[in-house]
């Protein structure tokens, strides 16, 4: 008998591989899946979330909607019927959440623009305190929309635990729901002296003291900020104060704290008040630094993939947290043993059950007051990779979810917002996502390094660059430095790294005496896509020749290499960049007839 690609529990027990050969996963890694997932309820589809449009079939009940109004649905929505999070009332009983949608993303028809992809942590300046933070955000924000840049795309700015050691890494936050209070800029704090490489922790202990003896738990503004935040930033900061005297995962913490619900954390948190009121406030303080760094330039934030196991989401949502598996990838062209990302992944009937709050929280809080959202891994809302804990990469299985639910939220809080939305769909993609995220008003994401095809012939719905912040700069593939600190980490073999350098040269015009030429040789390409976005990295704005990430390479300093602020916006060849971009950004406006995005 036949197996079916995927089973009841959304196990893809049949799967096709980076080199299109079918794989069938073994009965073991499968029993184990199940084992995890849970056997979802009988009734799953009579009791779960409904996620719609108006003028869809539903089934026939009282709505409560947002607003307390109620209407009154017999098996269809009216055209007009409100957008947002509702609750169903059916008449035999059974309340579930309504979520409607509108189906695409905000994306004007005249929206074309051109900006900077920028890692924040490392563009410190002469005035910052150990790392680049929402002030140097902001004198950047503002040298980039005087040359003409329509956004700015920044590394996830989420909360790590205010333990130490910090998480280096920002795509491992604690939280996606809350932002990292590192980098704020803290008054009357002189700036650090400059080492080679960032100091998480010498900066965060320098600003945690300030800001302690500046918190004002009394200030009327925060008071009421913080009683509109509610439950998930009281969770947040009980989970904060807690981690800083017990650790940064809660699965290592005393058995009575490890339940957020239980009265022992509600007595913590009654007794360390002071503690939660300050993580509170230091959140309050990011959400205004932002919001002024941000000004009225669209800034596109990265939403990870996951957050840590034992973090504060992951102690908040444990529910519908899958435990003993983390996303990570399987074996492909660019990573013969697999990845582990170390998140653990949301089990899919649990969030329908839910009502995907984790996820609606997650994407509406990381695309709130800045205007755009990038989704990392995208693939990811349809599948995911997972890796059981303590085996390896080869050993995982794909698992589905509700991917035209998921993408149907993602398209309401983006209209809520007015926020445009980027798919990262690099890697090894199943057939018809590509197209889903496009019916959604979800931009593709083009990159020179992978793309056979011309920039020219690149998709208009689409964020179109050069690299990423995992991939060679331009200047590290021009002078061979990149391919030097792989052979010097013996991450393969001479022959293979030269192939592969050869093969990414190749995607670059014509020759080049020196690396500034090279990387706007490559601009000058990318400026021909017709994608609606188009976007430089900072480094390769300084020609800066080291990457700030080397996937799965602990050996290397990954997330810890400074670029001076000062160095950019002094740069004669990040203005060159940018006029480049701005020119064709302009033509197609004019070409097509748009206004200025």
């Amino acid at each position: 008998m036949n197996q079916p690609r995927v089973d009841a529990y959304g196990v893809q027990v049949v799967w096709t591989d980076a080199d299109d050969t079918e794989q069938t996963v073994p009965h073991d890694v499968v029993d184990a899946m199940h084992a995890v997932i849970g056997e979802p309820p009988a009734d799953l589809d009579d009791v779960a979330a409904i996620v719609t449009r108006p003028g869809r079939r539903v089934p026939a009940g009282t709505v409560v909607c947002e607003d307390g109004t109620e209407r009154e649905v017999d098996e269809t929505l009216p055209a007009d019927f409100p957008l947002g999070y509702h609750r169903l009332r059916q008449a035999d009983g059974c309340e579930r959440v309504l979520i409607v949608s509108p189906g695409r993303c905000w994306l004007p028809e005249d929206w074309r623009a051109w900006g900077f992809a920028v890692q924040l942590y490392a563009t410190r300046s002469a005035g910052s305190q150990g790392i680049g933070d929402l002030t140097d955000l902001r004198r950047l924000r503002e040298w980039a929309q005087d040359l003409g840049a329509g956004f700015l795309l920044v590394n996830p700015l989420h909360a790590v635990s205010p333990s130490l050691p910090q998480e280096d890494s920002p795509y491992l936050p604690a939280t996606r729901r809350w932002r990292n209070p590192l980098y704020l800029r803290v008054d009357g704090l002189a700036p650090f002296a400059k080492d080679d490489l960032l100091d998480r922790d010498a900066t965060w202990t320098a600003k945690r003291r300030a800001l302690e003896r500046q918190v004002d738990a009394d200030d009327r503004d925060f008071t009421r900020w913080r009683m509109q935040q509610g439950a998930s930033l009281r969770s947040y900061a009980t989970w904060a104060a807690i981690a800083e005297e017990h650790g940064p995962d809660f699965r290592d913490w005393p058995e009575p704290l490890r339940d957020p619900d239980a009265p022992a954390v509600a007595a913590y948190a009654a007794e360390h008040a002071e503690r939660t009121v300050f993580h509170s406030w230091l959140q309050w303080r990011v959400d205004h630094q932002l919001r002024e760094a941000s000004g009225d330039l669209t800034v596109v934030q990265d939403l990870p993939v996951g957050v840590h196991g034992g973090g504060a989401d992951a102690w908040a949502w444990r529910e519908v947290v899958a435990d003993g598996v983390n996303v990570g990838a399987p074996p492909d062209q660019f990573n013969a043993a697999g990845q582990d990302w170390g998140s653990p992944p949301f089990v899919p009937w649990r969030l329908r059950v839910s009502g995907y709050e984790a996820f609606v929280e997650s994407v509406r809080a990381t695309i709130a007051g800045a205007g755009g959202l990038r989704i990392d891994h995208v693939m990811g809302l349809f599948r995911l990779w997972w890796v059981p804990r303590g085996g390896g990469p080869t050993q995982g299985a794909y698992v589905h979810y509700p991917a035209r639910d998921l993408l149907d939220i993602v398209a309401l809080e983006s209209h809520r917002a007015q926020a445009i939305v980027v798919g990262e769909d690099l890697g090894t993609v199943e057939p018809g996502v590509r197209e889903a995220l496009t019916e959604h008003g979800i931009l593709l994401y083009k990159v020179l390094w992978f793309e056979a095809d011309e920039p020219a012939q690149w998709p208009a719905e689409a964020m179109a660059s050069v690299t990423t912040h995992d991939l060679p700069t331009v200047a590290g593939l021009w002078s061979g430095a990149d391919a030097a600190e792989q052979a010097g980490l013996r991450l393969a073999s001479d022959d293979e790294l030269a192939e592969g350098r050869k093969a990414q040269l190749e995607h670059l015009p014509g020759s080049h005496d020196s690396a500034a030429d090279a990387v706007l040789g490559a601009h000058r390409l990318l400026a021909q896509a017709p994608s609606r976005m188009l976007c430089a990295t900072l480094e390769d704005a300084v020609a800066a020749e080291r990457r700030p990430n080397l996937p799965g390479v602990v050996e290397r300093p990954n997330w810890r290499l400074p670029l001076p602020l000062e160095d950019v916006l002094d740069s004669p060849l990040a203005r060159d960049v940018a006029a480049t971009l701005d020119a064709a950004v302009r033509d197609r406006r004019e070409g097509d007839g748009t206004a200025p995005g």
